[in-house]
């Protein structure tokens, strides 16, 4: 019986079963704890780096001279405390805003104030800054401000500041009427001592004036009171005046990049308090030292001689204390005597005067009517005979023509009289004048006519003493000889070209009655000879 197995299909063995188990919960696998711990460290260095980051900031410059993303550094007093991270080109493309990522810590430095410069080689009058960038690169400075308000976008400074916000001192205003050699760094100077400098300047909306900002250093900024004076100390001041030639500076800084100087009288040093901080920044010391002027007088001057020599600013003079100055000058035709009036306009202050006098308000007193009742009257004096500068002086004249104050136009007119050296001028001219009059060439003629004849009464005398005993008449004969010296050395005196032609008359007539005395001898002695020996004969 053959088998129901296929021999050629054997039988398959028995194997075990897989049986499935069913558990209570899931137990993970160590593998996965690998990725899980390197996730968490990567989101906490994420979450750290997010944290540790400081603000992001960005600055607006002209060029981006000196500045490169992920090189340029940003800087507080030689400390790192940002880096520029990118640099593009302003929406109006009129500038560079360069992207800032500042630390953590800088959050705070973010005043509305805070400046940027570009740290680079400089070059100025004031000096050389910026050598250590040569090796390192240029960077970006900060100065932190001190505003409580905050910002994240900065218009960069196009040249470094010259004093930082944290320096002790104060800043003044001073206005002046030009800027003069003054430039951001000249110095300011107190009794020569350099307490300051120049911080900016900028002109007036309307052009009027210019303002000037300076920076006082503590602790000098303590010796600037209410009544502290200021002035240009640029250059060099040369004025030549009665007491000699004067020569003025600071200190050769001071030559070169021009410079301020101010004082404090002795009796406003105990330190009046500041409630404004502007001052006037003054042209000279002379005009800075003088007293306020509480009220101004205007006044018009007319002549009528040449203003030669008189300038805008000449001094107004009352018996040598200048209480004015000189504002304008012009010129006037006027129609009633087909001439011109020179116009001065003058600028006077009263109060001047009422300072020097002990018991104060003189011009309270006397008005500008009565003054001029009383003699006084404007005229042009010589101020220096070198240089020929005049200057207007007011002064009483009790001889002078009765004149009274005429206001024409709203400006009161102040009568003249005409200057010492104009009535000089006129003197001479009148001199020159009877000089000319004079007929000197007859006078010489006569003269000549008088000294020839005397010469021949001479030749006479001289013959007729020959005549006689030498040993009788030798003193005759010397006196002849040494009046004939006289007579010789008389022509020579008296010759046309002679400049004592003044004094011919004179001597002319002294030679005549010379003359007519030795004629009356000559005829005596021609008459009576006898009279060299026995003398002259008594008279019956």
């Amino acid at each position: 019986m053959m088998s129901s197995e296929n021999p050629q299909n054997p039988p398959e063995p028995d194997l075990p079963q897989a049986v499935p188990v069913r558990r209570g919960r899931w137990a993970p696998s160590l593998v996965w704890l690998i990725p899980v711990v390197a996730a968490l460290i990567g989101g906490w260095l994420a979450v750290h780096a997010v944290l540790s980051r400081g603000p992001t900031i960005t600055i607006s410059f002209q060029n981006a001279e000196g500045i490169e993303a992920g090189k340029t550094r940003i800087k507080y007093k030689d400390v790192e405390v940002g880096e520029v991270t990118s640099v593009k080109l302003s929406p109006s493309r009129q500038a560079i805003v360069a992207t800032a990522q500042l630390s953590k810590e800088a959050a705070d430095y973010l005043a509305e104030d805070s400046r940027f410069w570009v740290v680079r080689p400089r070059v100025s009058g004031g000096g050389v800054s910026g050598l250590g960038t040569v090796l390192s690169g240029s960077y970006i400075g900060m100065d932190i401000g001190k505003s409580e308000a905050r910002k994240t976008d900065f218009v960069g400074l196009e040249t470094p500041p010259i004093i930082n916000a944290d320096l002790p001192g104060q800043t003044f205003t001073l206005r002046a009427d030009n800027l003069g050699s003054l430039n951001t760094g000249s110095p300011v100077y107190f009794r020569r001592v350099p307490v300051g400098q120049v911080v900016g300047y900028e002109l007036d909306p309307k052009g009027g004036y210019v303002k000037v900002a300076i920076f006082i250093n503590a602790p000098y900024d303590h010796f600037v009171s209410a009544n502290s004076r200021f002035w240009h100390a640029s250059g060099v001041d040369v004025s030549l005046s009665a007491n000699g030639l004067n020569v003025s500076t600071q200190s050769l800084a001071a030559i070169a990049l021009g410079g301020i100087a101010f004082e404090t009288p002795l009796a406003d040093n105990a330190g009046i308090p500041l409630s404004d901080r502007n001052f006037i920044l003054h042209d000279t010391r002379d005009r800075a030292l003088q007293n306020p002027d509480r009220e101004m007088q205007p006044f018009r001057l007319r002549f009528r001689q040449s203003l030669r020599g008189l300038s805008v600013g000449a001094p107004v003079d009352f018996r040598g204390i200048t209480i004015g100055e000189v504002t304008a000058i012009g010129v006037q035709y006027v129609q009633d005597r087909k001439d011109f009036d020179m116009t001065v306009d003058i600028r006077t202050y009263p109060s001047r005067l009422d300072s020097l006098s002990r018991g104060g308000r003189i011009t309270g007193k006397l008005s500008p009517q009565a003054l001029v009742a009383n003699g006084m009257r404007a005229q042009l004096r010589s101020g220096n005979l070198i240089t020929g500068q005049l200057y207007v002086a007011l002064d009483f004249f009790r001889d002078a023509p009765p004149a009274r104050l005429v206001v024409k136009g709203g400006v009161p007119e102040l009568p003249t009289i005409p200057g010492d050296l104009e009535e000089l001028q006129r003197v001479l001219q009148r001199i020159v004048k009877k000089l000319d009059a004079v007929p000197f060439d007859s006078i010489g003629k006569e003269a000549d006519a008088s000294l020839k004849s005397l010469h021949q009464t001479l030749d006479s005398v001289k013959r007729l003493s020959d005549g006689l005993n030498n040993q009788t008449v030798p003193q005759a004969s010397k006196t002849l000889e040494q009046l004939q010296q006289t007579l010789e050395a008389t022509r020579q005196t008296m010759r046309a070209d002679s400049p004592l032609q003044q004094d011919v008359r004179s001597a002319a007539q002294e030679v005549k009655e010379t003359a007519r005395s030795f004629r009356a001898l000559a005829d005596y002695l021609d008459r009576h000879p006898e009279a060299l020996v026995r003398g002259k004969e008594a008279q019956p």
